[in-house]
């Protein structure tokens, strides 16, 4: 019932301000982002840890997670509106045979077309959501981290091939298997200790992983290695 309350309250769309006319018919096409960042780095997390890839950051989050590491990419206003294909330039670039959009909540915009340029290159194209919002795009790989606040949508846990819950506390194992039930029989699963409690969390995780081996532990790798 909560979820369904929660899916029915959520907003219909996620709308930027001070947006001319033009340039909202160029965003619902998905022919601009609000572009917060993008690096060519090593993918520090999950199913893909320890490969190359370009990350495409957006700005824009409602979701609101109180440990999210990543505040700043919550307001879509401040970030610059970016013309897809410059991005896409960008990607090439560099040696990257694959991408990561992230946020934020990339899931807000319309990516259909920045993914089908990325098709057009070859790219490889993975997505890190938390599925509040329906999916667009042409993904290889979609990681799914859902939020209490925002569940997911049910067309999102079909999809996913990575459920990442992030663990803050002990209730939190009992919101990954809810979330486990909802997604497909060969989405690979995910522990992975929030951040500023990790030296605490990570033994409690070890032993939970022990004794319940359907389920993988992701560490922020990228933190140790001290990159991006």
């Amino acid at each position: 019932m909560l979820l369904i309350l929660s899916v029915l309250l959520r907003p219909v769309e996620y709308k930027l301000q001070n947006v001319n006319s033009e340039d909202q018919a160029l965003l619902n096409a998905g022919k601009l982002l609000p572009l917060m960042e993008e690096f060519y780095t090593i993918q520090g997390e999950g199913f893909n840890t320890g490969k190359a890839a370009y990350f495409i950051r957006l700005g824009g989050c409602d979701v609101g997670c109180h440990w999210c590491d990543v505040k700043e990419s919550w307001n879509a206003n401040i970030h610059p509106l970016t013309p897809t294909d410059k991005i896409i330039e960008n990607v090439m670039a560099w040696k990257a045979q694959s991408v990561v959009v992230t946020g934020g909540e990339p899931l807000i915009y319309n990516l259909d077309y920045l993914t089908k340029r990325l098709k057009e290159k070859n790219m490889e194209t993975f997505i890190e959501t938390s599925g509040a919002y329906a999916l667009s795009g042409n993904w290889d790989w979609i990681c799914l981290s859902p939020k209490k606040t925002m569940p997911p949508l049910p067309q999102v846990f079909k999809k996913a091939n990575e459920l990442k819950v992030i663990i803050f506390n002990q209730h939190d194992f009992k919101w990954a298997e809810e979330q486990a039930q909802n997604v497909n029989e060969n989405c690979y699963l995910y522990l992975q200790p929030e951040w500023s409690k990790h030296a605490q969390l990570l033994p409690i995780i070890i032993e939970y992983v022990k004794q319940n081996p359907k389920w993988s532990i992701s560490l922020q790798t990228h933190k140790y290695m001290n990159i991006p």
